[in-house]
């Protein structure tokens, strides 16, 4: 299995591209778009976003995660083994805070180029022909060098921050978990707990823990991010219970 997370977006043909070069590198690989609208060009909030969604997908998954405003820089490019699944994009801290979590990990810097590699596309260039390998059970030690460390790390612990706004309005955090009985605020605003948005009365806002174990700020029925102003990379504070 192939699982993509990128800041790509789904109107534009660079899905299509990627997909492409993975169906001629892995044919019977099955390919799962987990997320194609990361927060453009943030790999802060994508490191959090993918190491929450990431635990989700069976053992041996393969990973091409980009989120790379840094693309055809001298910027670092790796394959990381965590947790038995493997990872493929950009060492810009994309991929730092779920190696900082898992229990067991390897590195590779990718030393490969190939002949026709686009300055702008090393999603569809490089990193898909060795996450297609890697998929299709060549790992292309030919491609790699071992190293020890990631050469951008951004801090494993929660993130007090908004990381992602889905299509609903809904504002997710970087923050994994909090007590029922605190407020979260956000935005200039106090937001109750509640187990879920049918527990709060319509157009009204809440918080509660999301189906991937982080706090989420919404709105019953309504647009927190439009009601409130949230954005991605707005500041959230959890006041504990007095």
């Amino acid at each position: 299995m192939i699982v993509l997370f990128t800041d790509f977006g789904s109107r534009d043909p660079y899905v299509g591209q990627v997909k492409a070069r993975l169906y001629r590198e892995a044919p019977g690989a099955a390919i799962v778009d987990l997320l194609h609208e990361a927060p453009d060009f943030n790999p802060h909030a994508g490191a959090h976003l993918l190491a929450a969604l990431a635990p989700q997908f069976p053992v041996g998954s393969v990973f091409l995660a980009v989120v790379d405003p840094g693309v055809g820089t001298p910027r670092g490019t790796v394959v990381l083994e965590a947790d038995g699944n493997w990872f493929v994009g950009p060492d810009n801290g994309l991929l730092s805070v779920l190696a900082s979590r898992a229990r067991a990990t390897r590195l590779w810097r990718i030393v490969w180029r190939p002949a026709a590699l686009s300055a702008t596309f090393h999603g569809r260039d490089l990193f898909a022909p060795v996450a297609g390998e890697i998929a299709r059970g060549d790992f292309p030690h030919d491609k790699l060098a071992s190293v020890d460390e990631l050469g951008v790390m951004f801090d494993a612990g929660d993130l007090p921050r908004v990381i992602y706004i889905d299509h609903y309005g809904n504002a997710w955090t970087g923050i994994r978990g909090a007590s029922p009985a605190a407020q979260v605020r956000a935005g200039g605003q106090a937001f109750p707990h509640a187990e879920s948005f049918g527990f709060a009365g319509k157009g009204t806002g809440c918080w509660f823990v999301n189906s991937v174990g982080l706090v989420e700020i919404a709105l019953n029925r309504g647009s927190a991010a439009a009601t409130y102003g949230l954005r991605v990379g707005d500041p959230v504070a959890v006041q504990r219970a007095s």
